[in-house]
């Protein structure tokens, strides 16, 4: 028993240390710097039918992503439901598969594009270049409802969805296992399957077609509402002064916010021109993510300067942030120029490459010639 209460008391030491050197780090930002999850998506070379099932063999080789957790993170209540997701590629296409637990499955928005983030839903959001900008998201209902739009950057930013904007050759099936729409019975589950043609992902007809070995950002939402049943029909409850109690919002990767619209927040998903295996779809994460997240030190304190002193800071120190660092083996040094309305940091490492991030929290990366 000893070695046990030994071994215990180890791990919740290391745990509070690396808690505390992250405080030390991001301060009081330490919540939107959780790692985010990342995911190995093996090239299939069959055809696969978008039915909502997933029967092919190289989907059932593919692997589970962890199970999907509250959208502001690991100390909060774990969702009520399991929700999990396997993902594919090929030439042409982005594969999607999402199994939802669920013992009530309804949905009544039949149109696409209405709003089906107001009725339990299941979305995706992909930002093809990491650059938090020019990203993409789709929801669909139980139903099989599409609302889909493109974001020219985040709300926070001043970004402004278009919702006109319509993915071509989407597909996307649901399989239940359950009735939809019936409150008399005791459902399992609904599952989605997707797939995004690669050359959907744009607004003026160029697009980034994905190689073995990329990354791109991408992440998961699935939207839960408390209901009860009036006249037959499953309705969102309301508390007692009548307005909606708020969804629960379940993700993949955790957003340490109730915002999925921080594209910087979102997992990875990186291009294996392997076939899928069923367990190890993890990867480490790179070292230009790693070195972005200095860059989003500044971002998040520039933000709470600014709206402190209605004006932008021109010195790290007054925001406690160090101007050199190190990330594995790789020396950094942070730069900002600012004014009153605006501001450039730029992270220069010493193998040459430069990163910056501006107000809008536009990430560039190039190499310093």
């Amino acid at each position: 028993m000893r070695i046990i209460r030994d071994a215990v008391f180890l791990t919740l030491f290391i745990i509070s240390n690396l808690s505390l050197s992250a405080q030390a780090q991001w301060g009081k930002h330490t919540h939107l710097f959780t790692p985010p999850n990342t995911y190995t998506a093996g090239q299939s070379r069959d055809t696969i039918k978008i039915d909502g099932q997933a029967n092919e063999p190289v989907w059932k080789n593919a692997a589970w992503t962890s199970e999907f957790i509250d959208i502001q993170g690991e100390n909060m209540p774990h969702p009520t439901y399991r929700t999990h997701i396997k993902m594919l590629w090929d030439a042409d296409n982005l594969y999607i598969f999402a199994e939802l637990e669920e013992e009530h499955i309804w949905a009544y928005y039949d149109k696409q594009d209405m709003i089906v983030y107001h009725e339990n839903d299941f979305e995706v959001f992909i930002d093809p270049d990491g650059d938090t900008h020019n990203y993409y998201e789709f929801e669909v209902n139980a139903q099989n409802t599409l609302f889909d739009l493109f974001l020219d950057k985040p709300y926070r930013n001043g970004g402004k969805a278009d919702i006109e904007w319509n993915a071509k050759g989407f597909k996307s099936a649901i399989y239940l296992d359950g009735t939809l729409n019936d409150p008399t019975d005791t459902d399992k589950k609904w599952c989605v399957e997707m797939a995004i043609p690669f050359a959907s992902l744009t607004t003026d007809g160029t697009f980034i077609q994905p190689r073995a070995g990329d990354i791109w950002k991408i992440n998961f939402s699935r939207v839960q509402w408390q209901t009860e049943i009036i006249d037959g029909k499953y309705t969102r409850k309301t508390n007692d002064d009548g307005k909606l109690i708020p969804e629960n919002n379940w993700v993949w990767s955790p957003q340490g916010v109730i915002n999925m619209h921080y594209p910087e927040r979102w997992g990875l998903i990186r291009f294996s021109s392997e076939l899928p295996k069923s367990k190890v779809a993890a990867f480490q994460l790179p070292e230009e993510e790693l070195l972005a997240q200095h860059l989003w030190h500044v971002f998040y304190a520039q933000r709470d300067y600014r709206r402190e002193h209605k004006t932008f800071c021109n010195n790290l120190a007054t925001l406690g942030i160090q101007a050199n660092g190190k990330e594995n083996n790789t020396n950094f040094s942070l730069e900002m120029n600012a004014s009153g309305k605006t501001y450039i940091a730029t992270l220069k490492t010493n193998n040459g490459l430069m990163i910056s991030i501006n107000p809008d929290g536009l990430i560039q990366k190039h190499t310093d010639n």
